[in-house]
């Protein structure tokens, strides 16, 4: 479709524009932008396509700063100004709040923007490749792919990596670790995995930088290989002298995940140490933390707020994960219970309240569902605040129904996802009214949208 008028945001990182009466979603295009778009699937009343070339640029676009725009597919809003990328991600959160959950809903609060725009992760993880991801130019060339690279994945192609030389995403320190790894290993000629035939020595590299200044690095290897490995390792610590942690895992499965493996220790504690405010957190190599530090305290700190905590009430924190949450608005509570389904992260939940010295937090593996019945709440108290922090999926209909139960008279909802947040909004709106509603901006130049919402148990 040639020379479209793109007219406004849709949402998900998508712009929009209308033909006869008819939406089209258009990714690679932005409000303002004159565009022929190729459609890749096509409805009776709406239409999906990616802009191919720009005609006319948008006056609300800025230029992008890195070199890798456009082809990777992380920072996708990198054209669009940061006060722009806001006002678009505050938009989205009012639509599919006020449109999914049919709840009613107070004004919503403008947007907590980030005062990092770039450097703002504290972890990335990058992939080998014997593939690497060609760019149009060196395709019609005829450019082989047969080549060795390290960097993140193709936009919707499994097997070819983009061959990555800087990254804004954290600072300059992940761009030394990946480039001197790449090069070494191009020296020493060691093999990059080949994700179709299940070959190649290297695989992956997470790198964890915590603005406590401790740097952990975790290399993953298809299968052992002593010498190479220690060569390897040495040379990065050598060259890369920040590294507080460096570990490797042998990773012979067919996919990428580490849960079910033991990384070892190469050097230092096998750890990271993060801070919240004056909140200490252990971050082990299979630890999920929040990826943004900083917005990681102003999310906990508007959850805290919304809890509104004197001292004498009894917190439950679900989807706990590792504890951060229920840690962090811990010394304005009475009693702190945790609960999640997965044991390792309550194993660090425990670690973490004893390194912080929190006596009155425990915490619990299991389904909150099975768990939250009368003999618990006899054991530990019923709770006055529930913290709920639940994947992109939102929280399971009987989870919500079991919220509906125990009718505690505060929820505090932090949701990654505003459309399912909406959803469970909508449920839970027989016994609660939505009081505070905060978006929080945890990843910029991205569409991801992060929020906060206080909800009230009705009166009787």
């Amino acid at each position: 479709m040639e020379n479209l008028p793109v007219t406004g945001y849709a949402a998900e990182g998508r712009a929009m524009a209308r033909v006869d009466g008819k939406v089209i979603f258009i990714s690679g295009a932005v409000p303002g932008d004159v565009a022929d778009v190729l459609v890749t699937k096509n409805k009776k009343d709406w239409a999906e396509g990616r802009a191919l070339r720009i005609h006319h640029f948008s006056e609300e676009r800025t230029t992008p700063f890195c070199k890798h725009f456009g082809i990777c597919g992380g920072c996708k809003w990198q054209m669009l100004p940061y006060e722009k990328q806001l006002a678009y991600k505050q938009q989205e959160a009012e639509q599919n709040l006020r449109r999914i959950g049919k709840a009613e809903l107070p004004a919503i609060t403008p947007i907590a923007g980030s005062e990092m725009t770039r450097h703002y992760r504290n972890k990335l993880e990058f992939t080998f490749s014997n593939k690497r991801y060609l760019l149009p130019g060196e395709l019609e060339e005829g450019v082989s792919a047969e080549e060795n690279a390290l960097g993140f994945h193709a936009p919707g192609i499994f097997d070819k990596v983009i061959n990555i030389d800087e990254c804004w995403l954290m600072d300059e320190v992940n761009n030394r670790i990946r480039n001197t790894i790449r090069s070494f290993a191009r020296e020493q000629g060691y093999t990059f995995y080949d994700i179709r035939q299940h070959t190649g020595w290297l695989r992956n590299i997470i790198i964890r930088n915590c603005t406590t200044g401790e740097l952990m690095v975790n290399i993953c290897l298809n299968h052992e290989a002593e010498e190479d490995r220690k060569k390897l390792l040495d040379h990065l610590l050598q060259q890369v002298p920040e590294v507080t942690t460096l570990l490797y895992t042998i990773n012979p499965k067919w996919n990428d995940s580490i849960y079910d493996l033991t990384p070892e220790v190469y050097a230092g504690k096998g750890y990271a140490i993060e801070a919240l405010e004056d909140f200490r957190f252990k971050i082990s190599p299979k630890s999920f933390f929040q990826t943004n530090t900083r917005q990681a305290e102003k999310l906990y700190s508007i959850t805290r707020e919304f809890a509104g905590l004197t001292g004498t009430e009894i917190v439950y924190d679900l989807y706990c994960g590792t504890g951060s949450i229920g840690i962090f608005l811990s010394k304005q509570a009475k009693k702190v219970i945790g609960v999640e389904v997965i044991d390792e992260a309550i194993a660090d939940a425990k670690e973490n309240a004893a390194l912080n010295n929190i006596v009155h937090a425990e915490f619990f593996a299991g389904d909150v569902i099975k768990i939250c019945n009368d003999e618990f709440f006899a054991t530990h108290g019923r709770p006055d605040v529930i913290i709920t922090d639940p994947p992109r999926a939102g929280m399971h209909e009987k989870l919500v129904q079991k919220l509906l139960d125990i009718a505690a008279p505060r929820i505090v909802y932090v949701s990654c996802n505003t459309a399912t947040q909406a959803r469970d909004l909508g449920l839970l709106s027989e016994k609660y009214r939505v009081e505070k509603i905060q978006p929080v901006d945890m990843f910029p130049h991205t569409h991801h949208i992060e929020c906060v919402v206080l909800l009230e148990r009705n009166e009787d």
